[in-house]
């Protein structure tokens, strides 16, 4: 079992299928999962499982929804990303994570993320911090 940080390779093939809306107006909603250090997560991951995720206090089943940042240009890069995500008062331990589109049919996923080992928060906060929105460390980039 390993987590692989990655676009998924489905995702890819869904964008040019109007599948996912990541404009703040838009009707899509995505959510973040965390998973154990049990769970295989990488580009072939095709959509939202269960399967490892994490359990505990102040984190339910699907994780929780993401606030889009709208998607935008510089020079020939596509970008968007998503505000930082909290999960208060909080004890779980995660190895990483799945973004997924919580309101389109199948639960499809956008990338896999590896934490790099486990984190722990123990009743306090499980904070995920995404980078800087732009051209070179947004969390989803199209060059």
């Amino acid at each position: 079992m390993a987590i692989t940080t990655a676009m998924c390779t489905s995702f890819k093939q869904e964008l040019m299928e109007a599948v996912h809306n990541f404009k703040n107006s838009g009707d899509s909603t995505f959510n973040l999962a965390l998973y154990t250090s049990s769970a295989t997560l990488d580009a072939s991951t095709t959509a939202y499982t269960a399967t490892n995720e994490v359990s505990g206090t102040g984190y339910t089943a699907k994780g929780a929804a993401l606030t889009r940042v709208d998607p935008t240009t510089s020079g020939t890069t596509a970008f968007t990303d998503f505000d930082d995500l909290t999960f208060s008062s909080s004890s779980i331990t995660a190895r990483g994570a799945l973004i997924f589109n919580d309101s389109a049919s199948g639960d499809p996923s956008v990338c896999a993320l590896d934490f790099g080992g486990d984190k722990t928060s123990s009743s306090g906060d499980f904070t995920i911090q995404f980078p800087t929105a732009d051209a070179s460390n947004a969390i989803i980039r199209i060059a």
